[in-house]
């Protein structure tokens, strides 16, 4: 600072005027601002525009080639125990194994009715429900389920025992008659005989009678004779005629009688009783050309099923199953049932029984085959939801494994018919070990050998 400070001032130069000597120049007066042109201003924002977006695309290329520095993050797994099962998926609809169907009765019997002159179809045969069950009610053996009208049945009986009545009295009047007509042709007989005696004793007296009377006893023997075989043979016709008519009415009695005990049995079909104990299904029919469930009222044919006994501890699933798949089954498996209807219940089942022939799908092509398989429900109480004819799936088990090590499928490799799985140390760093897989399913193996449980496994390969 000191040197500085001492340091001797420049001279002045006498070439240079002092500043208060020199020219002043003059003033520069600012023109006035032109007003700017629109086209100017936006042909400006519009080449600011394109440099800014060229520049934003250069920027984003340049990110995307060189692209951020990330650390890799594979998924991984631990390896847990437990239990690792195989199974096949069938559906199928419930039904029972113990159960009775209730048909309509065949009503036997005449069509024609004796109170009618056996003239005219009637009504009798008709089958009218007057009492039925409730569906799904509990029913014991013996219990009532059905009855039909049984008026015109019962009228149908009153008629053949008149008949039968009738008849009886009929043949014994011609019993009667047939014994005085034969009391009477006796009689005849008998009278017709004495007049033969007598012409054959005059005849004998023609020796001392004259030719004329003796000619007489003769023609008289043959006229007595003749009238004595005639009403034989006549008193023989009218008897067997007579008895002719009595065994007519006779078979015709005997025919009523067998109608009648048709009709009586007829009578005893119309009340129907439960064979065993179950619960009532009530079966469809056409009612005004739509299918509708049976009720009181309806008219059923003979032979048409309209009720079904159901024994409920019986209930079983009738099911289809690819072919494929039934290689698997076996009699005596388990399985998981449950039914669409009630998604919450979970059932125990055991395979009963497999078709031993496939048969074609309706709705697959016709070269898949599908085996009927037939699962019993195993029930220790019996449940009132379970009914007929409800959809419902089974998981038939074909093989399991318990207290298995289980590794996710996707961690597991496999290379020149070699199983292995990739294995993080305690450093961190990813080994691979070869494994001996058992059961597999679609998400999960059963690793019997190469892992310890806890072992943490990559769920991809690591680079």
């Amino acid at each position: 600072m000191s040197s500085l400070s001492n340091a001797p001032l420049p001279e002045p130069d006498p070439n240079v005027a002092p500043i208060t000597q020199r020219t002043r120049r003059p003033a520069i007066v600012p023109r006035p601002e032109q007003p700017r042109s629109p086209r100017k201003t936006l042909g400006i924002l519009a080449v600011i525009a394109v440099a800014a977006g060229a520049f934003a695309w250069y920027r984003a290329s340049e990110t995307k080639t060189k692209g951020p520095t990330q650390t890799v993050v594979l998924p991984t797994a631990v390896i847990a125990a437990g239990e690792l099962s195989s199974s096949v998926r069938i559906a199928g609809t419930v039904a029972a194994e113990r159960f009775a169907s209730i048909m309509a009765p065949r009503v036997q019997g005449n069509r024609n009715n004796p109170g009618r002159n056996n003239a005219g179809w009637g009504n009798d045969f008709n089958l009218l429900l007057t009492k039925l069950a409730e569906p799904g009610s509990a029913v014991k053996a013996g219990d009532v389920v059905a009855e039909f009208d049984m008026q015109a049945q019962q009228q149908r009986l009153d008629d053949y025992k008149d008949y039968v009545v009738q008849t009886d009295a009929n043949i014994r009047r011609l019993r009667a008659n047939l014994a005085s007509f034969k009391e009477s042709m006796a009689q005849q007989v008998r009278s017709a005989k004495a007049d033969w005696d007598k012409a054959v004793l005059d005849l004998k007296t023609a020796p001392v009678r004259s030719a004329i009377d003796a000619e007489k006893y003769k023609i008289a023997v043959e006229e007595t004779k003749q009238a004595y075989e005639e009403l034989v043979k006549q008193a023989k016709l009218q008897d067997d005629s007579q008895l002719a008519q009595i065994r007519a009415s006779e078979i015709d009695r005997d025919q009523s009688k067998i109608e009648m005990d048709k009709v009586q049995a007829n009578l005893n079909l119309m009340r129907i009783k439960s064979p065993i104990n179950g619960i009532a299904v009530l079966q469809t029919l056409f009612r005004q050309g739509q299918l509708a469930q049976v009720r009181e009222g309806d008219q059923v044919n003979a032979g048409q099923p309209f009720l079904s006994i159901v024994d409920p501890s019986s209930m079983v699933i009738n099911a289809q199953v690819n072919q494929v798949d039934a290689e698997n089954i076996r009699l005596g498996q388990k399985a998981k049932i449950r039914l669409d209807a009630y998604p919450d219940i979970e059932l125990p089942g055991t395979v009963t029984g497999i078709g031993a022939m496939s048969k074609t799908s309706t709705v697959r092509a016709s070269y898949v085959g599908q085996i009927p398989v037939r699962l019993r429900i195993d029930q220790t109480k019996v449940d009132p939801r379970i009914i007929p004819d409800l959809t419902a799936s089974a998981e038939v088990l074909i093989d399991s494994e318990t207290d298995a090590l289980l590794a996710p499928r996707s961690a597991v490799f496999e290379e020149a018919g070699k199983a292995f799985v990739f294995v993080q140390d305690a450093s961190g760093v990813w080994v691979r070990k070869q494994i001996e897989p058992g059961l597999e399913s679609n998400t999960q193996v059963a690793v019997r050998s190469g892992l310890r449980k806890g072992d943490i496994v990559a769920l991809q390969r690591p680079i």
